[in-house]
């Protein structure tokens, strides 16, 4: 049986961060959601690092905290900047999936999975991130909890009911292991946000990837956004949603989902590469200046429901990594990535990464290392621009650029070798391929040849 930590109400939670959240809140009244918020700032320490997404339950053979601590030296190694936690909290036992249920149906939010340790192993992974530089944000699943969260006996009032007056998974979804909780209740937005606050007030952490954001109200994510960053202002906040909206006031960063998917489709052949263009085009209209959306080729749920890289991308897996590191936004790797990871995870029981092939990190070195130094990848002034070519159907070459410095990637994104010219007089000028240490010199217009799925990623 997983044992539970012993729960801590509402008004004892409220009693426990008083202190704290008076410096969010001064008057000691719950912040009026209605109210104007500025359009959001990226912390100023995200812009250039990479994301790198932790599967504790997978990452080793122990599953816990301490082997992930014992592996920094080598994560850091690989140029991480950020790591994300998938969610650290016990899991429900009611209507569990599989053997060890799924992370996302939390039986307590102030609680820590005794699988993974217990609140000083966790604490100490978070120091120990923190003196190597690290960001750490942790996985929060506001829209819905475990059957058993004791909140479900002491606050039976924050849960949505179904016609007979019981608990409900989530509408629409086949989430039989968690109950909906009802936002319409005001109660529920100040202990979720309180719960949140624990976190960043005992543990140090510097942000949240918050689940399935769009079943949430909007309205409660500027609430809580607002509280969290008053209380530690360079918090950073991603939503697992493609929503322009919650990019406005609650969170810094969205999901680029489309894009991720035009990526699946152009390597299987349904897309051509202009559809990437398209992607690029509809997230700078439609979302807020200055958002900075998740490129990825793989995550949890990609890699244990919809396939490996390999199944999904094949030869395509590099070509579209370069674009996750070069493309607008923040790039993430899923944990066994870089050690070529070739079979699909387990979600509900224990299915250790084979770490055994690590021959996939220097490229991801070299990539990481890219993103971090190149002011083109990461300052908010930096332009994208399409270089034309005479195959815009299966050439996608772009550059960034700011003031003279300079990232030019060229790709052949198709299954046949092609000679093409690229006709852009900003790319003329010698430079080195970041990935081989080529030197290439591309004139007017720029003659090229590359093999199926191949790339050069330029540097000047």
């Amino acid at each position: 049986m997983t044992r539970l930590r012993t729960f801590v109400p509402t008004s004892a939670l409220a009693l426990m961060l008083a202190a704290t959240s008076a410096l969010a809140n001064p008057a000691g009244a719950p912040s009026d959601p209605l109210c104007a918020y500025e359009v959001l700032e990226i912390p100023d320490w995200l812009r250039n690092q990479t994301i790198y997404e932790v599967n504790v339950r997978q990452y080793s053979k122990e599953g816990t905290f301490a082997a992930v601590e014992a592996d920094l030296d080598r994560i850091q190694d690989l140029g991480i900047g950020v790591l994300w936690f998938m969610p650290i909290h016990p899991i429900g036992e009611t209507n569990r999936k599989g053997t060890l249920g799924s992370y996302y149906a939390v039986a307590d939010y102030l609680g820590i999975n005794p699988e993974f340790g217990d609140a000083d192993s966790f604490r100490s992974l978070v120091d120990a991130a923190h003196e190597r530089g690290m960001k750490v944000i942790i996985d929060w699943v506001a829209n819905h909890t475990a059957w058993d969260n004791p909140i479900s006996q002491s606050n039976p009032e924050f849960f949505a009911k179904d016609e007979n007056g019981d608990f409900t998974p989530p509408h629409g979804t086949d989430w039989t292991d968690v109950i909906q909780l009802d936002f319409s209740n005001r109660e529920l937005w100040d202990y979720m946000s309180r719960a949140m606050e624990y976190w960043v007030i005992n543990y140090d952490i510097d942000g949240f990837r918050c689940d399935y954001a769009v079943g949430v109200p909007t309205k409660f994510w500027n609430f809580a956004s607002s509280r969290l960053r008053a209380m530690k202002p360079d918090l950073y906040l991603l939503a697992e949603a493609e929503a322009p909206y919650l990019n406005q006031h609650a969170f810094h960063s969205s999901y680029a989902w489309p894009l991720h998917h035009t990526f699946n489709d152009v390597a299987q052949g349904r897309k051509s590469a202009s559809s990437i263009l398209d992607q690029i085009n509809r997230q700078t209209i439609e979302f807020p200046t200055g958002t900075l959306l998740l490129n990825f080729t793989s995550n949890h749920d990609e890699n244990s429901w919809n396939g490996t890289t390999a199944e999904r991308l094949g030869p395509a897996k590099r070509a579209f990594d370069t674009l996750v590191f070069t493309l607008p936004g923040l790039p993430l790797i899923y944990n066994g990535q870089e050690a070529s990871l070739a079979k699909r995870l387990e979600f509900f029981e224990h299915d250790p990464i084979d770490w055994s092939n690590l021959s996939e990190s220097d490229f991801y070195r070299k990539l990481t290392a890219l993103k971090a130094s190149h002011p083109a990848l990461s300052h908010p002034d930096a332009s994208f621009h399409r270089i034309p070519s005479d195959h815009d159907e299966k050439i996608f070459a772009f550059t960034r650029m700011l003031d003279s410095r300079q990232v030019t990637v060229v790709t052949n994104l198709s299954a046949e070798p092609l000679t093409f010219h690229l006709a852009d007089s900003h790319i003329t000028g010698t430079y080195q391929d970041h990935i081989t240490g080529e030197t290439i010199t591309l004139g007017y217009p720029a003659r090229i040849a590359l093999e199926p799925w191949n790339f050069h990623l330029l540097v000047r």
